[in-house]
């Protein structure tokens, strides 16, 4: 059933909307505030402990590169980590020389692309050496022929043989792809994605250059990830081994130890009168337990026995004083 309004209760509806109107428009609406933070889109700086970790990583692999490739070529062989960062993959681009050796390497079970680059002037006195030459390098540098691209090759895959076995600790494979063109490395990785570059020096008897890696974000994401595991699992064992030596080291140390009475006042003239022989009478009674000290601190007190030849401290209160304790434990 509808209700039918009569005038009066019209006007009084109107009445009501008018004046809910004029109330809703002299309070004025507050709008929210809008909080305006900045966000770093191409990720965060490695920190000092990823850098030590990487760099811990990566300098075994030098030294196992050092041992394998010295004995492989028969010289003095040398590889040095030279810096380990994190920069946008264009930017390394902008480093790389017209002239230069550039393979791809295979990551898996990521699926991703690497990238290896080597100076062709260490490149060819390589070369020569495998060819059984004095290991010296054309007065001007070239592209190699398809035979020299072939014997390198091999030495590549003696890195990328020491790489895998370095990066089998994070659960990533390495290996050789294929020799790659400066023209399409442009595209092995996006441009703006973080990569992860390490760079190596490689020194000879007479010849000396760069070895240099880049890896994609994917495999350096997880690479930093089980470096971070590693890295607080050694700090926290680290910690625990640096805590028990410290503790043996201290449960060794020498500490003074004194059993005095507790503190009582004397007269001064007193003091002034005592001659050898003389017997001090102290405001205590001779029940008053004395104190035993360690450094100046009270942790028990004991009444003073005899232990044979030796003076000695009978513990009657072995519950050490808290704020002594405190004042140690600082």
């Amino acid at each position: 059933m509808q209700k039918v309004l009569n005038q009066e209760e019209i006007d009084a509806m109107f009445r009501a909307a008018r004046s809910g109107a004029a109330g809703a428009a002299a309070v004025p609406v507050s709008k929210p505030q809008l909080t305006v933070t900045r966000c770093n889109l191409q990720g965060s700086p490695l920190r000092k402990e990823q850098v030590r970790a990487i760099s811990a990583l990566h300098e075994t692999f030098a030294r196992n590169v050092t041992h394998s490739l010295g004995a492989y070529l028969r010289v003095l062989f040398e590889v040095n980590l030279v810096s380990v960062e994190q920069l946008l993959y264009r930017e390394f681009l902008g480093r790389v020389p017209d002239l230069v050796y550039l393979a791809s390497l295979n990551l898996a079970p990521e699926g991703g692309l690497a990238l290896l680059q080597m100076d062709l002037s260490l490149a060819f006195v390589v070369i020569d050496l495998l060819l059984g030459g004095q290991g010296q390098a054309p007065t001007a540098l070239r592209d190699l022929t398809e035979i020299e691209d072939q014997i390198l090759e091999n030495v590549v895959r003696v890195l990328c043989r020491e790489l895998n076995t370095t990066w089998q600790s994070v659960g990533v494979a390495v290996e050789f792809d294929e020799r790659q063109q400066a023209t399409a490395v442009q595209h092995l990785m996006p441009p703006t994605d973080k990569a992860l570059a390490l760079s190596f020096e490689i020194r000879m008897a007479d010849a000396r250059g760069a070895l240099n890696f880049v890896f994609p974000a994917s495999a350096s994401t997880v690479l930093l990830r089980k470096l971070a595991r590693d890295w607080s699992q050694f700090r926290a064992k680290a910690n625990n081994e640096s805590e028990q030596r410290l503790r043996e080291a201290l449960l060794n140390c020498d500490f003074s130890l004194e059993l005095a009475l507790p503190s009582s006042d004397v007269p001064f003239w007193r003091l002034l009168e005592l001659e050898a022989g003389d017997v001090l009478v102290l405001p205590l009674p001779a029940t008053t337990p004395a104190d035993l000290r360690v450094a100046k601190y009270k942790y028990f007190e004991a009444r003073p026995v005899r232990a044979g030849t030796n003076r000695g401290a009978q513990i009657l209160n072995a519950n050490a004083v808290l704020d002594a304790s405190r004042e140690v434990g600082r």
